[in-house]
């Protein structure tokens, strides 16, 4: 069944009628969960089953933003306060031993996720660190060394595929450089390619991720005019060709302020400019209603890449 080019949210605990409508009827492609939404690990379960159940798929993408630490939706459900930052840290000085503890994590956070009824989770964050990143990143990064960032990325991909688990690297092509919170305004940064090229996309660079999250930065010497999640050249350019990235392409969250239009306007941009996916994280059902309504199917790529998905979950 081919799906909307939309992953929504939802407003509580348990699905309200129009919600359940929402996933039975209108085929969104994906569903993203919030501190909001999960409670207990009973209720959890209920909850993605009764999606599944809806959709009709047992594989209906359902994906967490949980790195550890200062972002970490199920908080009140699991206790895991590790940092990339501390992995990072840890790496420049026991290589091996980091490497087995990130495996070790990977692999319990993977089964936490998966008896949760959860396949997607939206790490790692790959961009590097700098003195004056602003702190909406901060320990979010494993680095301020590109080198150790790639490598930790890489780790962290691979056994999330080895746990059959969805990676979503983020924020490509990098959020590292910028010294503002994209959730509240636009981030421009001004480097030249060269430089953002040598440092920001180094870690995105050919990565076998599943999917990846776009970055609402301005990069104001490659496209004067549009954050990367609406600007063609960056999409084009620069992430598919100079980075190379081959997976779905999601968009961060289109009611974020850094992106300057309607819900709507911001959405079509995004699928205009190359993003296979649009997230919406407000969890406004009316809002969700008006954007699957809006917005096109998935194309032959994505629903090729989500087959794709969906076998490499068995």
């Amino acid at each position: 069944m081919k799906r909307k080019a939309l992953i929504i949210s939802i407003k509580g605990t348990k699905l309200s009628e129009k919600e359940k409508f929402l996933f039975k009827h209108e085929h969104p492609w994906g569903v993203i969960l919030f501190k909001r939404n999960l409670k207990s690990i009973g209720q959890i379960k209920k909850l993605t089953n009764k999606i599944q159940s809806l959709t009709r798929n047992k594989k209906f993408p359902i994906i967490i933003d949980e790195e550890g630490d200062s972002v970490s939706r199920l908080r009140d459900i699991m206790s895991h306060n590790i940092s990339a930052k501390y992995f990072g840290d840890l790496f420049k000085k026991e290589k091996i031993f980091c490497k087995k503890i990130i495996r070790q994590y990977i692999k319990s956070l993977s089964k936490v996720l998966k008896d949760l009824g959860i396949n997607i989770n939206t790490i790692p964050v790959l961009d590097v660190l700098r003195n004056n990143t602003n702190s909406i990143i901060g320990k979010r990064s494993f680095s301020k060394d590109k080198k150790i960032v790639k490598e930790l990325g890489c780790l962290t991909i691979d056994n999330l595929n080895l746990n059959k688990i969805g990676s979503v690297i983020k924020h490509i092509p990098g959020h590292g450089a910028a010294t503002e919170d994209s959730h509240k305004k636009i981030p421009k940064v001004s480097l030249t390619l060269n430089k953002l090229n040598a440092i920001d996309f180094y870690p995105f660079k050919l990565s076998n991720a599943k999917f990846a999250m776009t970055a609402h930065i301005l990069y104001s010497k490659i496209d004067k005019k549009n954050v990367a999640t609406h600007s063609k050249i960056v999409i084009k350019d620069i992430i598919r060709k100079k980075i190379g990235f081959k997976g779905i392409l999601i968009s961060d969250d289109i009611s974020m302020k850094a992106l300057k239009y309607d819900l709507i306007t911001n959405a079509k941009r995004s699928i205009s400019a190359g993003c296979n996916l649009v997230l919406y994280c407000a969890g406004k059902t009316n809002e969700s209603f008006k954007l699957i309504k809006s917005l096109p199917y998935v194309d032959n790529f994505t629903s090729k890449k989500t087959s794709e998905f969906y076998k490499f979950l068995r």
